[in-house]
């Protein structure tokens, strides 16, 4: 599996509104926008951190993945991006290696692009998100 770059960071926060100042004010990162994405019910921050952007996660409902994993662990990193092309390809390729897949076949994320999580029991405890994205889709 080829990975281009990573593409972002998420990070699981109880409020954007609390948090984003850290971001902008005190690290000095260009802010994006701001979205909603409904099938995952979090709401997205993105800034620009150099190559890559970090994703403030907020959940929008308690029963949100992004609201039970702060119930767990709190506050923190959630997830990784890696940037591919060919996203079905790369799923496959992963399961041809015994990786599981919490999705088998990629859905649309934040910002448009397609995406697709590696259960982190077949990564050593990380979550990573496969993220293709074409050069129209938000956030390139």
């Amino acid at each position: 599996m080829e990975v281009k770059k990573v593409d972002h960071i998420g990070i699981a926060v109880r409020s954007i509104e609390k948090a984003l100042p850290f971001y902008t004010d005190v690290l000095g990162l260009p802010f994006l926008g701001i979205e909603e994405v409904e099938s995952e019910q979090v709401k997205v921050a993105f800034l620009q951190a150099g190559e890559a952007k970090i994703e403030l996660l907020e959940p929008l409902s308690p029963e949100s993945a992004v609201a039970t994993f702060i119930e767990k662990r709190g506050e923190g990193i959630h997830h990784v991006a890696l940037g591919v092309e060919d996203i079905t390809e790369r799923i496959r390729e992963l399961k041809e290696h015994g990786i599981r897949m919490i999705q088998d076949a990629p859905k649309r994320g934040a910002g448009g692009a397609w995406v697709a999580f590696m259960h982190p029991k077949s990564t050593g405890g990380v979550l990573y998100e496969l993220c293709e994205r074409t050069k129209t889709e938000g956030h390139q």
